[in-house]
Formats: C-alpha cells, sequence, structure tokens
C-alpha cells in the first residue's frame, strides 16, 4: 500500500467533507457548505470544485495503482 503525500491526504479530507455533506443533503436536506458559505457564493462553488477535483485525483492515482500492480 502506498503512503499517502500531502496532495493525497488533502484530496482525502475534501472526499471526505463531500461525502458528510452529500449525507447530510440525502438525509436531512441540509447543505452544510452552503449554510456555512452562502448558497452558491463563489466560496461554496469553490469548496464544490475542490471536492470534485479530489474525487477526479483519487480516482485517477487509483488506476495509476492499479495498472502499476499489474506490470510488477
Amino acid at each position: 500500500m502506498e503512503k499517502k503525500g500531502p496532495l493525497g491526504w488533502i484530496a482525502f479530507i475534501l472526499l471526505v467533507i463531500g461525502g458528510l455533506n452529500w449525507g447530510l443533503i440525502g438525509f436531512f436536506k441540509f447543505d452544510l457548505v452552503a449554510a456555512i458559505f452562502g448558497d452558491m457564493t463563489t466560496l461554496t462553488r469553490i469548496v464544490y470544485d475542490l471536492v470534485g477535483l479530489a474525487a477526479l485525483f483519487m480516482l485517477v492515482k487509483k488506476f495509476m495503482m492499479m495498472g502499476e500492480e499489474k506490470t510488477e
């Protein structure tokens, strides 16, 4: 198993934040990010963008790791 660097940890934390926020939306119709930063303000959109980029980063990293496992 590969050790996470700083970017990996940031991506992981952002994914946890995004997952918890979606859970709150699904179960309670409560958007915590919007409650903290405002409904679709620039800062809210930045948080959503960062969560999405973190998901893409982790997805690409996972596929790269799967490719490395096959070549070993």
